[in-house]
């Protein structure tokens, strides 16, 4: 997950929001966020519809103006700067590209509009097709090229600026999954090869999760976590980031005893023993266990015993759903390494499910 280039989060933010808030009708779409982005950084804010994200890449943009609170690119306040004046360019969702300019012109637009000379503009342009893989096209228009190539001359659009700052705003929604996946990776090369600084708007987590170095997880408005994959997938602080991001069990329990190894938690399902945790005896908490840390068995064993009640097959995942004998259902997904005739587990089965503590994370909140 994520691009593997290492980012150093304490270094000198690039950009820097501090203490931004919006409202719109008395409703606070961005709620006194504070946030740092660093030079070179591929960033991804991540969250539901309505969760804000939008509204501060519009604010970073320059099309929105922060009701209170600073945005500082490079340690200078641009909160009253103009768009057209701020070293950040935007690529919209849905492309905005003119229909009536061919390609060429389409990416030629916003240096014509700050009256370059015509060689430097040309330049720049052939420069910007060569570098999307876009060279034989510039004579053409946009309802003459597929959805990808519509996409890459949008990006062309928005870099031939040369800005500090590339903003994308949901840029893969409407592409196909095959293209959405050769996009991304795409993306990451792009930023790489450029050393631009990158902020993506996306709701989707596993494009979020593949092309950022860190993701911001907002709702209403606020900064839930802030974390590499990584982090955000193995290390959730809360039970809503935990079930935002991917495919969790969430299990609700009571803290039996909790050691510098291991918390031991009793719930509906059984005993459950898990991660090392700052809780104590009697706690109420919730342990989170992602479906491909647990291990199915058929039979009986140590661990957890129950039924199979129901199996998606995904190709390169099954997921199965086992009731516990104690009344909680739980999901697993089981990586298909072998042929489904010689899968052993099958439907109403009697499984029972094991799974190393370090990988049963305690939460309390």
């Amino acid at each position: 997950m994520g691009t593997g280039v290492q980012i150093d989060p304490a270094a000198r933010p690039l950009v820097r929001f501090e203490g931004v808030s919006k409202s719109y009708s008395g409703v606070a779409a961005v709620d006194a966020l504070s946030l740092d982005i660093v030079e070179g950084e591929f960033f991804a804010l991540l969250g539901p519809s309505g969760c804000g994200k939008t509204t501060l890449l519009r604010m970073l943009a320059g099309f929105e103006t922060p009701d209170t609170g600073r945005i500082l690119l490079d340690g200078q306040d641009i909160s009253a700067v103009p768009p057209y004046r701020r070293p950040v360019n935007m690529m919209f969702q849905s492309y905005a590209l003119f229909p009536h300019l061919n390609v060429a012109r389409n990416v030629a637009f916003g240096l014509q509009q700050e009256g370059l000379p015509r060689a430097e503009i040309d330049a720049r342009v052939q420069e910007m097709l060569a570098l999307m893989r876009l060279q034989g096209y510039g004579d053409r228009k946009p309802h003459q090229l597929s959805g990808g190539q519509r996409q890459r001359v949008a990006l062309a659009r928005s870099l031939v600026k040369r800005p500090r700052v590339l903003l994308l705003d949901e840029p893969m929604a409407a592409l196909d999954k095959k293209l959405r996946q050769e996009t991304q990776f795409e993306l990451m090369r792009l930023r790489e090869r450029l050393g631009l600084t990158f902020v993506i708007v996306t709701h989707d987590q596993e494009e979020a999760m593949t092309v950022a170095h860190r993701l911001g997880v907002m709702n209403h408005g606020a900064l839930i976590q802030v974390g590499t994959p990584a982090e955000i997938y193995e290390q959730p602080d809360s039970r809503w980031v935990a079930d935002f991001i991917g495919d969790v069990n969430l299990i609700e329990g009571q803290v039996m005893s909790s050691s510098t190894d291991a918390t031991l938690v009793a719930s509906a399902a059984g005993d459950i023993r898990a991660a090392a945790s700052r809780t104590s005896p009697g706690d109420n908490v919730w342990v989170a266990i992602r479906p491909e840390k647990l291990h199915i068995a058929a039979g009986g064993g140590d661990g957890l015993a129950g039924e199979v009640i129901a199996i998606g097959y995904l190709g390169d995942l099954s997921h199965y759903q086992v009731r516990t004998d104690g009344g909680p259902v739980l999901k697993v997904a089981v990586a298909n390494v072998t042929r489904l005739s010689e899968r052993p587990i099958g439907l109403h089965q009697r499984v029972t499910l094991t799974w190393a503590a370090a990988s049963a994370l305690v939460l309390t909140r």
